[in-house]
């Protein structure tokens, strides 16, 4: 019988993760998504499909870069080291939602909004074909080490890449294999709230979870209307991310989901850099 409780993550995870411990800050916001969902519906009229994922990550990336670079960041030896880039970690279902895998958007400030919706659809499609690509198939190799052993050769393998800052390049594990922040949404699964976990091997300074969209009743000018509201929530590294870095991100966010036709196009301060 197919175990379906001890899958290659599941495996992985008892071995990556220890029992919660300090250092992590959370914060969940409701942002009002109407006027998103209008451009999505209208965008999608014109053949561009699109969705509020790609939205999002499109609004994150461009926050980060542009209103609060300083959260682009990780710990290394005790000291803080920066990005010159900013990849988006995009959590995907897999096998018909059993199992979740990761694609990263490279420099995701530096794209199209449509540019980034057609990469994450062909990169989440190739991972549902069975092409996970190095990074993510080497949980299925580690996965079959005995249990404890699991442990101590994750251990060595995080201490090899995120420590010493050595890379392993045939496990498809780099400075870049997990991006500089992951989005996730469980909205899709109907969930209306939740965090995620900070995964220690990947050296990202947070985790943002979208969740279910949901008709609100809220007030605008003095009136109660009925709004499109999508609940954000985050989970920081506080060794890096303090509330002054996130309310910068989360303004910044809610400004560019309110105006989404501004991301269609790169700013000529992010066009004319290339940290390629």
């Amino acid at each position: 019988m197919k175990d379906k409780f001890n899958t290659p993550w599941r495996r992985m995870a008892t071995a990556i993760y220890t029992a919660p411990s300090d250092g992590k800050v959370f914060g969940t916001m409701e942002i009002d998504v109407t006027d998103t969902k209008q451009y999505i519906s209208d965008q999608r009229e014109k053949g561009n499909h699109l969705t509020i994922t790609h939205v999002v990550v499109a609004a994150i990336a461009r926050a980060i870069s542009i209103d609060a670079p300083e959260v682009n960041g990780f710990v290394r030896r005790g000291k803080i080291v920066p990005r010159d880039y900013i990849d988006v970690a995009v959590a995907v279902n897999i096998k018909d939602g059993q199992e979740m895998a990761s694609l990263v958007v490279r420099n995701a400030d530096k794209k199209t909004l449509r540019e980034i919706g057609e990469e994450i659809r062909e990169e989440a499609e190739s991972q549902r074909q069975g092409d996970e690509g190095k990074t993510m198939s080497t949980k299925y190799i580690l996965a079959k080490i005995p249990w404890p052993f699991r442990r101590w050769v994750f251990r060595l393998i995080r201490g090899t890449v995120s420590v010493l800052g050595i890379q392993l390049k045939s496990l498809g594990l780099t400075n870049r294999s997990f991006g500089s922040i992951l989005v996730t949404n469980i909205g899709t699964h109907g969930l209306s709230t939740a965090y995620g976990a900070l995964l220690p091997a990947a050296q990202i300074p947070a985790v943002i979870v979208m969740s279910k969209i949901e008709e609100k009743p809220v007030v605008r000018d003095g009136e109660i209307v009925i709004r499109s509201i999508m609940p954000l929530s985050g989970t920081f590294d506080h060794r890096v991310v303090d509330a002054n870095q996130v309310s910068k991100v989360a303004r910044n966010v809610i400004d560019r989901l309110a105006r989404p036709q501004e991301l269609e196009t790169v700013p000529p301060e992010l066009s004319q850099s290339s940290s390629d």
